[in-house]
C-alpha cells in the first residue's frame, strides 16, 4: 500500500500500471505514469475533457509507452462480430448507428463539509488533486464523487459513450476521425460524418432498467446498433445477437459470455506491453471517439447545433464551446508534460 501513486510509479521493477482512480484523476495519472516509463491501462473515462484527453495521447506519444483504454468491448466477440458485418457489406450501406448512454446531467451540488480524517487514513490534499479544492465529505472518497461535476467527465455522458460511440466509430471505419456536427433532441444527440452515416445517441434512462424502443431488451444492457439498407444488427453486454428478419436465417449467431468481461481486452495489452505493438484501443483510437463524446455533450448543455473539425478539433463559429474543452486544474497540478 502507497498513500502517494509516485511512489509507486518510482519503483524500476513495475512495468506497466492499472489507472482505477475517480474519473479525475484518469488522465493525469497515466500521464505521470507514463512519464515514469510505465505502461499504461486506464479505466474510462479517460479524462474530463477534450483538452485533457489531447494532452494525455500526446503525452503517451511523446514517452513512447504502450497505452490500452479500458473500453473492453472491442475485445469481445459478439461485438467484434457486430462490427464485422458492418466492414464486409452483410449490412448493405451503412446510414445509422445507434448508441445507447446515460441522460446528460448538470449538477453542481456538492455535499456538506466534514471535518477531514487524518492523513495516514485520507490525504484529501492528494485524493482532490487536479480537481478544484472543496470541503472533505466522506461520501466522496467512497464512491459518492459521481453525479459532481468537478469529479466526473462530461455530465456522465462519456461513462457509457466511451463503449458505444467507440464501437460506432470502429463500425464506421472512422477511428481516424470524428463526426462534424452534433445536435441534441429530447430523447437523443444526433451526429454526422463527413460520409453522410448518423450517429444517434441514444439516452436510456437508468444503467440497467428501461431501454430506448429501437433496442430489443434481449440484447441486454448498454447495446449498440448498427443499421443498412440490407438490414441492421444489434447487440449488448449479454452477448446476443439480434439481426433484422431478413438477415436472421443466414447470418444467426449466438455466443457465450458477456461484453462486460475485460480477459481478452487485458490479453491484448500484456502482449502488446512485450511486443511493443499498438492495443486495440490505444491513445489515438480512443482519443476520436472521446472527444466524440465530449462534443456531443457540449451540444446538449449549450442547447445547440455544434460543428467540429475533427483535425484541429476545434468547434467552427462558436468560442463558447471552444472555452468549453477545457477546465482550469488546481496547482501545483498541471497537464503540462
Amino acid at each position: 500500500m502507497y498513500q502517494d501513486f509516485r511512489e509507486l510509479l518510482g519503483r524500476a521493477d513495475v512495468d506497466a500500471v492499472l489507472i482505477a482512480t475517480g474519473d479525475h484523476w484518469h488522465a493525469l495519472a497515466s500521464l505521470l505514469a507514463a512519464k515514469a516509463g510505465k505502461d499504461v491501462y486506464s479505466e474510462k473515462p479517460c479524462g474530463l475533457t477534450i483538452a485533457e484527453i489531447q494532452a494525455l495521447a500526446d503525452g503517451i506519444h511523446r514517452y513512447g509507452r504502450v497505452y490500452q483504454a479500458g473500453t473492453q468491448r472491442r475485445s469481445v466477440n459478439n461485438f467484434q462480430y457486430a462490427v464485422h458485418l458492418a466492414h464486409s457489406g452483410k449490412l448493405g450501406r451503412l446510414h445509422t448507428l445507434h448508441a445507447s448512454v446515460y441522460v446528460p446531467q448538470k449538477n453542481y451540488q456538492w455535499l456538506p463539509g466534514e471535518p477531514e480524517p487524518p492523513r495516514d487514513e485520507c490525504d484529501w490534499d492528494l485524493w482532490l488533486g487536479p480537481a478544484p479544492w472543496r470541503p472533505y465529505n466522506h461520501n466522496y472518497v467512497s464512491g459518492g464523487w459521481r453525479g459532481h461535476h468537478d469529479f466526473e467527465a462530461a455530465g456522465n455522458f462519456p461513462d457509457w459513450g466511451a463503449h458505444t460511440v467507440d464501437l460506432c466509430q470502429w463500425a464506421n471505419q472512422a477511428d481516424h476521425t470524428t463526426p462534424i456536427e452534433y445536435e441534441a433532441t429530447s430523447n437523443s444527440i444526433v451526429a454526422r460524418y463527413a460520409n453522410g452515416v448518423k450517429l444517434i445517441c441514444d439516452f436510456l434512462p437508468t444503467a440497467f432498467g428501461d431501454r430506448s424502443p429501437q433496442y430489443r431488451t434481449s440484447t441486454g444492457t448498454c447495446p449498440v446498433r448498427f443499421e443498412g439498407d440490407e438490414g441492421w444488427v444489434e447487440t449488448g453486454d449479454n452477448g446476443e445477437i439480434a439481426l433484422s428478419p431478413n438477415l436472421m436465417k443466414t447470418l444467426r449467431r449466438e455466443f457465450a459470455g458477456t461484453g462486460l468481461s475485460s480477459a481478452g481486452h487485458g490479453r491484448n495489452f500484456f502482449d502488446c506491453v512485450k511486443s511493443r505493438a499498438r492495443t486495440v484501443c490505444n491513445q489515438d483510437i480512443m482519443r476520436r471517439s472521446h472527444i466524440a463524446c465530449f462534443a456531443a455533450q457540449l451540444s446538449w448543455q449549450l442547447g445547440r447545433k455544434l460543428t467540429l473539425d475533427p483535425v484541429k478539433e476545434e468547434f467552427v463559429g462558436d468560442e463558447e464551446a471552444n472555452r468549453m474543452r477545457r477546465r482550469a486544474t488546481r496547482e501545483p497540478w498541471s497537464f503540462v508534460a
